[in-house]
């Protein structure tokens, strides 16, 4: 992707997006329980020309689903924000909601799913629907130059973006993969509580492939 001044914000899946049904079905179920939530698609989070983004898994429906922004109230957030503070990438201070005036500086956030899914699991089929609107980020950001993919999921659903073969481009935690297109894949176990509170990865490990992920998109 060459590098401008000029890139524009991918569109979004609208409020009331179609596509997959299950997630339809459940985006209603939780508007009947939860009148005051988000409860749609939720956008990016982040400025178009960033040189690095960082790709999620999909809302979680306490956390992002709730608060209509990335990693917002929920566990991941806290470590996700935390280091993206610390090294520069976004500015302000994390609280949790969407009106706390943190403001990305370096990065773009995106999930590979808009809507939360029940269990927090999707289908490959809403994977593959889903990813889209990703490829359309990725054809948005013409200054992108590093992917930090938390998770084996956004490590796929990249892959599949670019449309690259997955086999050829193995997940493994602080692994960095030079793409066709010159860009810099590294990957990270999601930042989730699961994954912190049995200690597959530590703040040390997650600072470390941030690490890895910035001097990329530096480079």
């Amino acid at each position: 992707m060459a590098s401008t001044s000029t890139a524009q914000a991918a569109p979004m899946p609208g409020r009331d997006c179609p596509l997959c049904p299950r997630l339809v079905d459940f985006r209603e179920d939780n508007r009947r329980q939860f009148l005051d939530w988000h409860n749609a698609p939720v956008p990016d989070f982040g400025p178009a020309t960033a040189p690095l983004l960082i790709v999620g898994l999909a809302p979680g429906l306490r956390g992002a689903n709730r608060t209509g922004r990335p990693f917002t109230g929920d566990y991941a957030g806290d470590l996700l924000y935390e280091t993206l503070l610390d090294f520069g990438l976004a500015a302000g201070r994390y609280e949790q909601r969407p009106d706390d005036g943190l403001t990305m500086t370096g990065c773009r956030i995106v999930n590979a799913v808009r809507c939360v899914p029940p269990q927090n699991k999707p289908t490959p089929a809403e994977i593959k629907t889903c990813n889209a609107f990703l490829r359309q980020d990725l054809t948005a950001m013409a200054n992108v130059k590093s992917i930090l993919a938390l998770g084996s999921i956004a490590h796929d659903a990249v892959l599949m973006a670019f449309g690259v073969r997955k086999s050829a481009y193995r997940f493994a935690h602080a692994a960095q993969h030079p793409l066709p297109n010159g860009i810099i894949l590294t990957d990270s176990y999601h930042c989730s509580r699961y994954n912190t509170n049995t200690n597959r990865l530590t703040r040390e490990m997650f600072r470390t492939a941030m690490k890895l992920a910035q001097a990329a998109a530096q480079g």
